[in-house]
Formats: C-alpha cells, sequence, structure tokens
C-alpha cells in the first residue's frame, strides 16, 4: 500500500534558521515593529535583531526580512534619535529641523531605550536605579554602527555607512576625555551628549571604537555621491588608547565579544597596519577569557541564576572564533606587524564546538525559556540566540 512521499527530517541548518524565524517575528510583533503595539526600541537588541534580518535574507531570501532590516533602522533612527515622550525636551537629539535631521539621523548619537528618564542634572548617582535610566553608552553606539555597515555591505546603498560614520566622530568627539596621551572614554552620557552620567570607563570600549572605526575607515565605498566625514584622526587616537592595554576578563558576554574583536583584528590587520600593532594583544586576551568562560560555563545546569543573553553573547564569540581559525588556516602567515594566530592560537581558538552547541540546544529548549529569567530580558535573549542560529548577517564575510 503506498502511504505517500516520505518526509526526510529537517537537516540542522535548515531547524536553525526555522527557529530563528520563529524568534524574529515573534520579536517583531512583540516590540511593535510587525504590530499594532506601540514600539518598544532598545539600541543593543535592535543592532543584532538588524544583522539577524539580514541573515535571514542572505540565506533565504525572503525579501520581506531585508525589508524588516531597513524598517527597524528607520524605527531606530526615529524613535532614539529623538527625545522620549516624557521629557521637556523635544524632536530630534541633533537639533536639526525634521528634513535634515532624516538625512543626519545619527548626528547626535541615539538613546540607549532604558525605562526611566535619565538622572537630572546634580541628582545623585544611584548605581542600582541608573542600569534603568535612558542616556547613551558608547558600546551601544558601536553595536549600531556595526549593523549600519552591515545594511550598506548587503544593500550597496552609502548612505547607512555615511550614518555609521556620522555616528561614530559623534561618539568620538563626545565621548572622549582627558589630557593628550591620557585620553579615555566615558562609560554613559547624557541623552544630548553634554555630561557624563557614568565617568569611569568601559573596559572593551576604546578596542570596540577603534575596529569600528576602522572598518569603516578602510571600507569606505567609492563615488562622488558619499560625503562622509574623516574618520582617520578618531582611529589614530583610539589605536593610541589601546596600545599596551590587557582586555582578558572573566564575564562570558565580554569574552564573547573579545573573541569577535580577535575575529575583527584579523579581517583589519593587513588593511590598517596600526590594528595589527594591537592584534596580538587582543587574540592573546581572548584566548585566555575563553577558557575561563568555557570552565565557568561548563558546569552549569538548570536555569537558576542564568542570564542567557550573556552565554549567548559568547556563543556568537566562539563562532567567530571559529571563522578566524577558518580565514587564517586558508590565508596563512600574512606580512606586517601581526602576521596573524600562531599554531598553537590557532589550536586553541579551535576549540569549543561542543560547548556552544550545547548552549545553544538548551536555550533553543522552549521548556528553558519559561523561567522569569529569560521572561525578564525576553527581546534580548530572543535576538542573540538568533544570532547563533543564523550568524552570516551579524559576522558577515
Amino acid at each position: 500500500m503506498h502511504d505517500g512521499p516520505r518526509r526526510t527530517a529537517p537537516t540542522p541548518e535548515v531547524s536553525d534558521r526555522r527557529l530563528a524565524r520563529e524568534l524574529m517575528e515573534e520579536f517583531a510583533s512583540g516590540t511593535g515593529l510587525a504590530s499594532g503595539r506601540p514600539p518598544r526600541r532598545y539600541l543593543w537588541t535592535d543592532a543584532f535583531a538588524v544583522c539577524n534580518y539580514l541573515g535571514l535574507w542572505l540565506t533565504e531570501g525572503d525579501d520581506r526580512d531585508l525589508e524588516l532590516a531597513l524598517k527597524l533602522v528607520s524605527e531606530v533612527h526615529r524613535v532614539l534619535g529623538r527625545h522620549r515622550a516624557d521629557d521637556a525636551r523635544r524632536g530630534w537629539l541633533s537639533g536639526l529641523p525634521d528634513a535634515a535631521a532624516a538625512r543626519h539621523p545619527t548626528a547626535a548619537g541615539l538613546r540607549i531605550g532604558k525605562p526611566l528618564p535619565e538622572r537630572a542634572p546634580g541628582e545623585r548617582l544611584d548605581p542600582s536605579l541608573e542600569w534603568d535610566r535612558d542616556g547613551q553608552y558608547y558600546h551601544y553606539l558601536t553595536k549600531w554602527m556595526h549593523a549600519l555597515h552591515r545594511v550598506h555591505r548587503v544593500t550597496g546603498r552609502p548612505e547607512y555607512h555615511r550614518w555609521a560614520a556620522e555616528l561614530g566622530l559623534w561618539a568620538h568627539h563626545a565621548f572622549t576625555h582627558g589630557p593628550p596621551g591620557r585620553r579615555a572614554l566615558y562609560w554613559k552620557l547624557s541623552i544630548d551628549g553634554s555630561r557624563p552620567l557614568v565617568a569611569s570607563a568601559g573596559h572593551h570600549d576604546p578596542l570596540d571604537g577603534l575596529l569600528t572605526l576602522a572598518t569603516l575607515q578602510v571600507e569606505t565605498p567609492a563615488g562622488a555621491e558619499v560625503e562622509g566625514p574623516d574618520l582617520r584622526p578618531a582611529t589614530t587616537e583610539l589605536l593610541s588608547m589601546c596600545r599596551g592595554r590587557e582586555w582578558a576578563t572573566e564575564d562570558p558576554l565580554g569574552a564573547g565579544g573579545l573573541l569577535v574583536d580577535a575575529w575583527r583584528c584579523w579581517k583589519l590587520a593587513d588593511r590598517l597596519p596600526g590594528v595589527g600593532s594591537v592584534a596580538g594583544d587582543v587574540v592573546r586576551d581572548a584566548i585566555v577569557s575563553y577558557d575561563v568562560a568555557r570552565t565557568t560555563l561548563g558546569h552549569r545546569r538548570g536555569t537558576a541564576g542564568r542570564l542567557a543573553f550573556r552565554e549567548l553573547g559568547f556563543v556568537i564569540g566562539i563562532r567567530a572564533a571559529h571563522a578566524l581559525v577558518g580565514g587564517a588556516t586558508r590565508a596563512g602567515t600574512r606580512a606586517g606587524p601581526w602576521p596573524g594566530p600562531t599554531g598553537r592560537e590557532l589550536d586553541a581558538l579551535s576549540r569549543g564546538s561542543e560547548l556552544a552547541e550545547g548552549l545553544e540546544r538548551f536555550w533553543a529548549d522552549a521548556r528553558h525559556r519559561e523561567p522569569e529569567a529569560w521572561a525578564a530580558h525576553r527581546d534580548i535573549s530572543q535576538v542573540m540566540l538568533a544570532t547563533c542560529l543564523v550568524p552570516e548577517g551579524f559576522l558577515g564575510d
């Protein structure tokens, strides 16, 4: 008896994309991007989300994914590029009239999107409350620059590169402080960029800034229609902040970010010699952080006390490390101040596949996405799990 065509099990790649699509559809509905709900924009989360829609479009070719990526960019600029609804100030952060601001939506930075208003001038700092207060974070701005750059790379439209470069130049001038030779970056500024809200420096902020602005600098699109800013002075100053620094961290999310930075160093080192002068330190400390995070995460069981997005950030870093290993192995030794990772470093960076797959499977299990910890950080955890499953949009070529 003929019982119809047999159904084969989907390949892991198809299953991953299917879950990534489900997560991104839920994100689009829940945050108002593709529903009637009020828009709920948050810069870090939205940066990863833009890349995820690009990744889905690159792997599956559904034009709706590209449309959602571009719509999300527009909505972020319209919401986070303007003052809050509960602020006495109105209009774009840049103060430009609507037509000019639409052409330069990142000219004065972008708000974080936190639920509470920023701390008022003269108000005492409450560290626990500050986490929920709005303002501008340097490391969120670099993530948005990366997302805009990825849109430019995928679409070829130069305005996205220009918006990223304008944001990079503004952020550098606004966040950098201190005398020559001892320049540093504030961690958090007020919405208008006029005063620090948290004056201490983020551990990896100078490195993120250097590699983001260096990427924009070396990949400036050709053509007279591009009128972007000159990023070379800012890149040079960031490079001076990065020399001789130690980057190692015990935080899994930070370790993942450092692995991504190591991969970016490899991509940039032969195109911008200055990056090669810090790349060896970055790779060394990325491996140290990698090993610490692998040991920590390898012993975790259940969901109690765990934040999914921090672990998933580490998984994204492992994906970047393996991309670095593949690229460096194919390329071999290169000329310049940094010839690339040593054989021992490549072996170290090759580890982690089993742990990455285990963490992905754990958080892909719907039962583990029900506890309160997931629900409290649903948007960011959704998009970072999707990035792990479809990394092409975030990591690129």
